[in-house]
């Protein structure tokens, strides 16, 4: 898999991101000298761990054969520290369908497990950057 990224229009802020066959527009807000043409990088980066979240529970309600109908989730960012090394996603979760307490219980213990949770907290992620 690859993601091609381009300035588009060219000297602005807002960036068209391909990946696959998939299209999306990444900006930054008014504020911070975007159009708010799209998401910010942070914004698709808190989103990723959404869309994580949500694709295991449901992946583990099938599995299980569960009544789950829709995950809900609610992600908040507090970056206040980010420069001292701290990086804070606040998650609330709900989850719609007829499941009993301890179900609900264990589809939060599964999703802090989901794929992009553990790249975000327990991994190491090297990243090496070369000119074109």
């Amino acid at each position: 898999m690859t993601i091609d990224c381009r300035t588009d229009p060219p000297g602005s802020l807002r960036h068209v991101l391909r990946i696959g066959p998939h299209t999306l527009v990444a900006d930054m807000p008014f504020e911070a000298g975007g159009d708010d043409g799209g998401p910010s990088s942070h914004d698709l980066f808190d989103a990723s761990l959404a869309a994580c979240m949500a694709q295991t529970a449901v992946m583990y309600a099938r599995l299980h054969q569960l009544s789950l109908e829709r995950v809900l989730l609610h992600v908040e960012r507090d970056a206040s520290r980010e420069r001292e090394g701290t990086y804070a996603l606040n998650v609330t979760v709900g989850f719609e369908g007829d499941l009993s307490v301890d179900q609900r219980a264990r589809m939060l213990q599964i999703i802090d497990r989901c794929p992009v949770h553990k790249l975000m907290t327990v991994r190491t992620i090297e990243i090496r950057t070369v000119a074109a």
